[in-house]
């Protein structure tokens, strides 16, 4: 990243990075599943066949409750026909309408699809059966302005088990603790195009990922659950909180809509021409590996946003887009953590272990969500920063086709364009090395894949690459890990092989024009 702003420094105002949407998601935990909601039922005396006046009872309190809290607060209750409206536009007419300051907005109710649970009678045992189920059932949404996070809502289903969603801005939040701090900006929409302390305003930002999550969702599910008072019966405990979906972005300012123009269509034809399977791969952490069996893909549209470019790993997506004119935003979304790993304590084979095991939805996994999406936005950056480069080729492929020499030997200068360097580059560029880095096996493993099976044989190819490996670290193309037998490509050597490539594929009719 650090080498995309410095190659549009005089474009730019700086960059700022932290979540834009974050949606949480609430679940009780003793009656989310089959068997604990069979023996809430148990424990309360109610029969299967009395199911639907038991689940109808919980459900008119919490509608009940929805309605009493929009009367004393004088906001709208409002039952929309179609799930399809947008709620989001409707509370924000409300906002403008009455200039709503701080509070509640509106309570808007519509029916949505839910996943809830039902009696059946089961065919060959001719039993009532307490099965999941995908259903339909009401929905309730509480909009509220508040404090600190501006418009945000809350979504409540009324049939058990009585889900919840959360659903706020991590910009919005800035804007408010920026007016707090005396920091002047400029937002639109979600983004700002001007903010007058940057470094301030991303240590603000960062506050969002140490916050206690759960105590303040837990607050709020209270205010719209009446079941999770105290006096309740029954009372359940407190809701188990999950990370539904998470958009991390990283906004790079520039001075003006112009100045971005100018780049902009440069780096959507660059990432759409450029960037294939493995390099989205990369940009994501992972590695292509070929057991991987899902789908990648990336498309061009056009929004109300912007130009937008996005790939798709799996669930999982990286986009970018102009928004506003003037920021460059990209942004990792994550859906599925799962695709990814964390290293915390667990059981593995019945014994507890502190292992790298897969990411957790909870929110005691925000962290590490928040470091593989900022490493995303920052490995697309960079990857981008090659972009409108304008530096002669000859300035870069010159100095690596001379000789070196060090205080041990001297190296053979390097031939760039040539069938034999060249193919060492590609390997070494490939994106299955760019996070843990390469070796010799694997580069002879790609450069040497039809070799006889000669006993000698192996030990004088890894003979050959070491000294190939000797002469690219002599150029400064590439770099040792310590305590490692890794290497990796150098900022030096990213130049280097994409400009040797590049040339060494371009067109005749277009070296001619």
């Amino acid at each position: 990243m650090e080498r995309f702003l410095k190659r549009h420094r005089d474009r730019i105002l700086g960059s700022i990075t932290g979540f834009d949407r974050l949606l949480f998601r609430g679940s009780l935990l003793s009656i989310c599943h089959r068997d604990g909601l069979d023996k809430f039922l148990g424990s309360q005396g109610v029969l299967y066949k009395d199911w639907e006046p038991f689940v109808e009872q919980i459900s008119n309190r919490i509608k009940a409750q929805a309605q009493k809290i929009a009367k004393q607060a004088g906001r709208p209750f409002a039952y929309l026909a179609s799930a399809q409206a947008s709620k989001e536009d409707i509370a924000q007419a409300w906002v403008k309408k009455d200039q709503i300051q701080v509070g509640l907005v509106c309570v808007l109710s519509c029916v949505e699809i839910c996943r809830t649970f039902s009696i059946r009678r089961d065919r060959e045992s001719q039993k009532l059966k307490l099965l999941p189920q995908e259903r339909k059932c009401l929905h309730l949404y509480f909009y509220y302005l508040d404090r600190e996070f501006g418009l945000m809502h809350i979504r409540l289903q009324t049939w058990l088990p009585l889900t919840i969603q959360v659903c706020l801005n991590g910009r919005e939040w800035l804007a408010r603790r920026m007016q707090q701090e005396g920091i002047t900006y400029e937002q639109k929409d979600n983004c700002f195009t001007l903010v007058a302390d940057l470094p301030r305003a991303q240590a603000l930002l960062d506050e969002l990922v140490v916050r206690r999550w759960a105590k303040v969702l837990n607050a709020w599910a209270r205010r719209v659950n009446p079941w999770l008072a105290p006096s309740a019966r029954p009372r359940w405990r407190s809701y188990y909180w999950t990370v539904r979906e998470s958009e991390y972005a990283t906004d790079v300012v520039f001075k003006s809509a112009e100045a971005l123009a100018e780049v902009y269509p440069a780096l959507c034809r660059h990432a759409i021409e450029q960037f294939s399977a493995p390099q989205v791969l990369r940009f994501l952490g992972r590695r292509p590996t070929p057991r991987f069996n899902g789908e990648v893909r990336s498309y061009l549209e056009r929004r109300v946003e912007g130009v937008c470019v996005k790939h798709w790993a799996e669930e999982n997506s990286l986009k970018m887009y102009d928004k506003q004119g003037s920021v460059l935003r990209v942004e990792t979304t994550l859906n599925n953590p799962r695709r990814f790993c964390v290293r915390r304590s667990g059981t593995r084979q019945g014994q507890r272990v502190v292992a790298w095991l897969p990411l957790r939805k909870g929110i005691a996994d925000l962290r590490r969500r928040v470091q593989l999406s900022r490493a995303a936005n920052e490995r697309y950056l960079e990857a981008l920063a090659v972009v409108g480069d304008s530096t002669p080729s000859h300035r870069i492929l010159d100095p690596v086709s001379q000789g070196v020499e060090t205080a041990q030997r001297s190296f053979r200068a390097l031939r760039p364009v040539s069938p034999q360097d060249s193919r060492v580059f590609a390997v070494l560029l490939r994106g299955e090395f760019s996070l843990q880095g390469v070796r010799n096996e694997d580069l002879r493993r790609h450069l040497f894949p039809q070799e006889a099976p000669d006993p000698a044989r192996p030990r004088n190819l890894a003979g050959h690459v070491t000294r190939l490996l000797l002469l690219l670290r002599a150029h400064g193309l590439i770099y040792r890990l310590a305590k490692t037998y890794y290497y990796r490509l150098a900022e030096k050597g990213h130049q280097v092989m994409n400009t040797a490539l590049k040339f060494r594929e371009m067109n005749l009719a277009l070296l001619a024009t």
